[in-house]
């Protein structure tokens, strides 16, 4: 089961064709939400997803009411990247534990792009995405 945005997020990019989904991937990437200012002045509480070829960092927290929280840092110049970023960031803010743990590891290739962009960008993603949910069990553990 995946959350509802990114249920969403996956519609749309299927309900069109491989070339519209790029440009849909470039406005994700367009609307990466800016770090909170603690992580600019801190940017060793990130963590680098080196399977990326573009340095992505990320950051995991769940608030007072137990939601999570995806911070990333993707360069301009990588928009693809950044793109998917942008997707987790969005799609993911605001939700449970649980729903957070429960989206399938494998939402990067449900969401229509394989044959847009390469295999290491995909991995890249699922890295992100398997990063994150390791930082939250870590996060819930403590």
């Amino acid at each position: 089961m995946t959350t509802d945005l990114l249920a969403e997020i996956r519609e749309d990019f299927l309900a069109l064709e491989q070339k519209d989904r790029l440009l849909l991937l470039l406005e994700f990437a367009n609307e990466l939400p800016k770090l909170p200012q603690k992580f600019q002045d801190h940017p060793d509480l990130l963590e680098r997803v080196v399977e990326c070829q573009s340095p992505v960092f990320i950051f995991v927290e769940v608030d007072a009411d137990g939601l999570f929280h995806l911070h990333a840092t993707a360069p301009r110049e990588s928009p693809t990247t950044r793109g998917f970023a942008s997707i987790l960031a969005q799609g993911l803010d605001g939700l449970s534990v649980e729903r957070v743990l429960a989206v399938p590891d494998d939402y990067p290739q449900s969401i229509g792009l394989n044959e847009a962009v390469s295999p290491l960008r995909l991995r890249g993603m699922s890295a992100m995405l398997g990063r994150a949910k390791r930082q939250l069990r870590e996060h819930v553990e403590a």
